[in-house]
């Protein structure tokens, strides 16, 4: 992307076009494209070679359409980037359909957030660590979990934080599946254990934990204990209030 395009984004144009409400050229030839197809087509590239391989030119070329003519429909990657993010998010679950108050729905939510992660593992980079524009989509997510928290005692400001809390949760399981190497893991066991086998006596709780399974090769979901330990947290700060 050109260094003045980036430099000059406005932000109301990236709103404008999240929501829909950028205004339509009515000069010149008639559109080939739209946002949402451009929208799509970085979602295909992202998903199968990640968000770094992503690039104007490259979804320009995808499309058979020159760079300068993809700047028609989407001002600059940072746009498209956060246009990429709340079509991937869609519709966020219905949670009034989830019985039992306000905890299995925002297990639900975190749930349904887990299953969009591990599907596009790129949208942690694309919503991280910078102020993007929100559009309809994601705004609706986070207004359905503060929906469902509504029911307890927490202050608006508890159920923010909750929110956040949660989301965290399943952002950090999407780094570490991001960071696993099947190789290199196997390769740190063999080597702990050859160390612990000579070191043991110096970590005895280590050891320990080790020799009892800690970090043996387990089915279960990545997602239940820390969100079980969270919601429980929640729960109990909400008892409280």
């Amino acid at each position: 992307m050109p260094a003045h395009r980036e430099s000059n984004r406005d932000p109301r144009t990236s709103l404008a076009l999240l929501w829909g409400e950028a205004d339509r050229p009515r000069r010149g030839p008639k559109p080939k494209l739209t946002p949402a197809e451009v929208a799509r087509c970085g979602i295909e590239i992202a998903d199968a070679e990640g968000l770094e391989a992503l690039s104007m030119q490259r979804v320009a070329e995808t499309l058979r359409v020159s760079t300068m003519a993809l700047y028609r429909y989407v001002p600059g990657k940072p746009d498209l980037i956060d246009l990429m993010v709340d079509t991937v998010l869609s519709d966020p679950p219905d949670l009034t359909r989830v019985l039992g108050g306000w905890r299995p729905r925002l297990e639900a939510w975190a749930r349904a957030c887990w299953d969009v992660y591990r599907a596009h593992p790129w949208i942690l980079t694309a919503t991280g660590m910078r102020r993007q524009a929100m559009g309809p989509h994601q705004v609706a997510w986070l207004d359905a979990a503060l929906a469902a928290l509504e029911p307890s005692r927490l202050t608006a400001r508890q159920r923010h934080d909750a929110v956040i809390l949660v989301l965290g949760h399943v952002r950090s399981l999407t780094q570490q599946a991001l960071d696993y190497d099947e190789e290199s893991s196997a390769d740190w066991d063999r080597l702990t254990t050859d160390q612990l086998a000579r070191h043991g006596e110096r970590f005895p709780a280590l050891t320990r934990a080790v020799a009892e399974g800690a970090f043996a090769p387990t089915d279960e979901d990545p997602l239940d204990f820390g969100l079980t330990c969270v919601l429980e947290g929640i729960a109990a700060l909400a008892e409280s209030g």
